[in-house]
C-alpha cells in the first residue's frame, strides 16, 4: 500500500541502516513533483535503476512557495506525496521543509545522489558530502518538452 511508503526522517534512518547492512544500494533524489507527468516518471524510473531502493525527498508546500513563488504548488504536499508513493519505482517518500535537501542527504547517506541534467554537477546540493564517503552523484536527462512549468503554461493557453 502506498501510504506505507511515507516515512519520517527518523524512521528512514533506521530503514537505511538496515538496507546498508543487507548490502542494498540506496538512491536519493528530491523535488517538488507538482503535477506529476511523463518527464517525472521517466526521471524516477531512471533514478531507481541506479540502485535497489529509491528514496524521494519531497519539498513541503512552504518550501515549494519559497522556490517557485506564489501560486505554487498546484497540489498540496499530501496530494503530491500520495501520487509519488503510488509510483512503483518509488520505495519511500519523506517531506522536507528546507529549501534544499542537505539535511536529508546527511542523515541518510545515500549510495547514489540523483538530480536532473539541468543541474550543473558543481551546483548539486550534497554532492561533496556524498563523494566524501565514496557515494556517487548521477545526472539524469529529462524528456524534452516535459516540465511542470510547460504543463501549466499549456493549461493557461487552452483556457
Amino acid at each position: 500500500m502506498s501510504k506505507d511508503k511515507f516515512k519520517s526522517l527518523k524512521k528512514l534512518k533506521n530503514i537505511r541502516a538496515n538496507l546498508k547492512s543487507r548490502g542494498l544500494r540506496v538512491v536519493f533524489t528530491n523535488g517538488c513533483f507538482d503535477i506529476l507527468h511523463l518527464g517525472h516518471i521517466e526521471y524516477l524510473q531512471k533514478a531507481r535503476s541506479l540502485g535497489n531502493k529509491l528514496i524521494v525527498g519531497l519539498n513541503s508546500d512552504a518550501s515549494v512557495r519559497k522556490i517557485k513563488g506564489n501560486g505554487r504548488p498546484i497540489f498540496s504536499q499530501k496530494a503530491r506525496a500520495v501520487v509519488l508513493a503510488s509510483c512503483e519505482c518509488v520505495d519511500y517518500v519523506v517531506i522536507f521543509s528546507e529549501s534544499t535537501p542537505l539535511r536529508l542527504i546527511k542523515a541518510l547517506k545515500p549510495d547514489v545522489l540523483v538530480k536532473g541534467a539541468d543541474w550543473r554537477k558543481d551546483k548539486i546540493v550534497g554532492k561533496d558530502f556524498v563523494a566524501s564517503y565514496g557515494g556517487k552523484v548521477a545526472s539524469v536527462n529529462f524528456i524534452k518538452g516535459y516540465s511542470t512549468s510547460s504543463v501549466i503554461a499549456k493549461i493557461k493557453k487552452t483556457k
